[in-house]
């Protein structure tokens, strides 16, 4: 055993060419190899002393890395006993995999001690956490939840004084948003509501975090400011955040349109698909949405965060076809319990997970930031926000159930079937269409089973988003050889 931990006195090394062993090594014999290498395959055309050079170069190099290895490894372990220093290499890598394991500890201790406090300062430094009020031109609203109203907007340029461009008209302030190219969304927090402050505090925390970690999952977050006058908009000491225009509609108002999904085919491949029947079409549309959603998913999960209201009215559609979370009021960093209030949630019960909860019920309340940092990747964050994702197939894949009052009555007869999709299809009085689920051998509907389910034994019987775009329905990757076939087919036109 000795003998493993000390280093190499082997001075070659081998490289197997047509079926021959050839022996390298860092001394005059290597060239004698070299031509025996070269004199025997008609497909290289090597100058031999180029060929020497290069074998000698590889050979030192691989022993030098080697012997620094073990080098620095018996330093560590000097005086200790081989069993000793076997069980401390073992230790040592076991951790190593635990800290980097998802949601990533070590990660995540990077990123909130280093990360966190460079990004401050950089955006401090830049101006951009400097917002003020008279930054804006607030337009019109286009929603309102519980602790927060959002509007359109326009962060206006520098030179120019909102309250100077209020006086001269609403005419005039919406001529300057409709052109502005620096259109911004605008949601501005509650005043006077329990948890509202909380709430913008946490989506702020949140937005920072996902801005570093995962910006492609989310809009373009610009910061906040705080209004310093009180008018028929702002309310004084009130908080705003502010995003950067990625898009005015949400796949809920798609799917609010008899049309849906056709009235996005245009939007998610860039032009009407080419010589593909209208259910394909769809079906088509459907997986593209959702491969963006799990992708989204995985890549926040990654980080040790969970959305906890994923629903179609918090995924924006961008110009662009892009698919982007927004609203994460009640997210949760399981990484150090940020946000994790079980006595307190604002889940949305139509697309929430019977669990309820992310940590498993028997743990009422989070245990202190690094304890909560260390057991993170026990608690398969992803799992509580695939259920939601999965609710939202089933509404895009299924007509009759993207109504509120339709999807309260499914909620009602699968919490009755025991989350069984399986025991549901049978029992149901709803009389689904499940075309689009059906096809391609039932591949939708199979994912739809694993996703829309209770957890195991072990709290992991719901599929997880890496785990769900390893599933069949998106290893053909139709969705996405179909813009690139289409725009073909116009380009030979």
């Amino acid at each position: 055993m000795a003998s493993l931990l000390l280093p190499p006195t082997a001075t070659s090394s081998t490289l197997k060419h047509n079926n021959q062993i050839l022996k390298l090594k860092p001394n005059n014999n290597a060239h004698a190899t070299c031509n025996v290498f070269l004199s025997n395959s008609n497909h290289y055309r090597f100058n031999s002393a180029k060929c020497h050079a290069l074998f000698d170069d590889v050979a030192k190099g691989l022993l030098e890395s080697s012997s620094v290895g073990v080098d620095q490894f018996q330093r560590v372990t000097e005086g200790l006993s081989d069993m000793q220093r076997w069980v401390f290499l073992v230790f040592g890598g076991l951790t190593w995999i635990y800290l980097t394991a998802r949601p990533g500890v070590l990660v995540g201790a990077i990123d909130a001690y280093l990360l966190a406090p460079l990004q401050l300062g950089l955006d401090n430094l830049s101006g951009r956490r400097n917002l003020k009020r008279s930054d804006f031109v607030v337009g019109d609203k286009l929603g309102e939840g519980s602790f927060g109203v959002v509007y359109s907007g326009v962060l206006l340029p520098k030179n120019v004084d909102v309250d100077v461009l209020q006086k001269r008209g609403r005419a005039k302030t919406t001529q300057l948003d409709a052109k502005s190219k620096d259109k911004v969304i605008l949601k501005k927090v509650k005043v006077g509501i329990q948890g509202a402050e909380e709430f913008g505090d946490y989506e702020e925390w949140f937005n920072y975090r996902l801005s570093r970690a995962a910006p492609e999952t989310c809009a373009d977050f610009l910061g906040t400011f705080v209004a310093d006058q009180t008018n028929s908009q702002f309310t004084k000491g009130g908080k705003w955040l502010v995003w950067k225009f990625e898009g005015d509609r949400t796949l809920a108002d798609y799917m609010k349109d008899r049309n849906f999904p056709s009235n996005l085919e245009s939007v998610m491949f860039g032009r009407v698909l080419q010589g593909v029947d209208s259910s394909k079409r769809n079906a088509l549309i459907i997986k593209q949405i959702m491969r963006q959603i799990i992708t989204s998913l995985r890549k926040i999960h990654d980080t040790g965060i969970v959305h906890r209201d994923v629903k179609p009215a918090n995924l924006v559609v961008t110009k662009r076809g892009q698919i982007k979370l927004i609203d994460f009021g009640a997210a949760t960093d399981l990484r150090i319990g940020k946000n994790y209030v079980p006595n307190r949630t604002l889940l949305d019960p139509d697309y929430c997970p019977p669990e309820l909860y992310v940590l498993p019920e028997e743990t009422p309340s989070p245990p202190p930031e690094p304890i909560a940092a260390f057991l993170s990747p026990l608690n398969s964050p992803d799992l509580f926000d695939m259920y939601s994702a999965g609710i939202v197939l089933l509404q895009m894949a299924i007509p009759s159930l993207r109504s509120p009052a339709a999807l309260k009555n499914f909620n009602l007869e699968l919490k009755t079937c025991g989350y069984d999709m399986k025991k549901w299809r049978d029992y149901t009085r709803l009389r689904p269409d499940l075309q689009i689920l059906d096809s391609e051998s039932s591949r939708g509907w199979d994912l739809a089973t694993k996703l829309v389910s209770e957890r195991g034994s072990l709290r992991r019987g719901r599929l997880s988003a890496a785990a769900a775009l390893r599933h069949p329905y998106f290893l053909l990757g139709g969705d996405q050889a179909a813009a690139v076939l289409s725009k073909l087919n116009l380009n030979r036109k």
